[in-house]
């Protein structure tokens, strides 16, 4: 049952008719089914011409490459969030696109990941600057997490 709601919640959010929200600075929070993605990563040994043939086709600007991010260029996307376009960080790391899910407590969404049958890839690991990250893998893909950096109250 849990496996089938995750499903229809992805299908429904992708396919744009779950409920939007306008507000880029909110978080999603579990039991919420909004989903947004924060960060959307692409792993490939051909950075510049795919982040060329980005910008020729969407007219996104790339950055220079960010040392938090495994020196991935990024660019902001429409709506907020980025797309980051890096190299392979290990010979044995292959091309993949990955979105990352924004969430409000990303222990407790590993959790619920990993109690639908995910395998943890990667646990959380903070990135000064940018937030904290998980990777699971589920029925073949490879998904991520992200939480951003909680803002200290004025």
């Amino acid at each position: 049952m849990c496996r089938m709601l995750v499903a229809t919640i992805v299908a429904v959010s992708v396919l744009g008719c779950a409920s939007t929200r306008t507000d880029p600075d909110r978080q999603t929070h579990q039991g919420d089914q909004t989903m947004r993605i924060h960060y959307l990563e692409i792993v490939t040994p051909e950075v510049d011409a795919v982040c060329a043939a980005y910008a020729a086709a969407n007219g996104l600007r790339f950055g220079e490459p960010d040392p938090g991010l495994g020196q991935a260029r990024t660019a902001v996307l429409p709506g907020g969030g980025l797309v980051g376009v890096r190299a392979p960080l290990r010979e044995s790391e292959t091309p993949v696109v990955r979105p990352y899910w924004l969430v409000g407590d990303i222990e407790a969404a590993v959790a619920a990941a990993a109690s639908a049958g995910a395998v943890i890839a990667h646990p959380p690991l903070a990135i000064p600057g940018h937030g904290t990250f998980a990777i699971y893998i589920q029925g073949g893909v490879e998904h991520g997490l992200w939480q951003l950096e909680r803002r200290a109250d004025p």
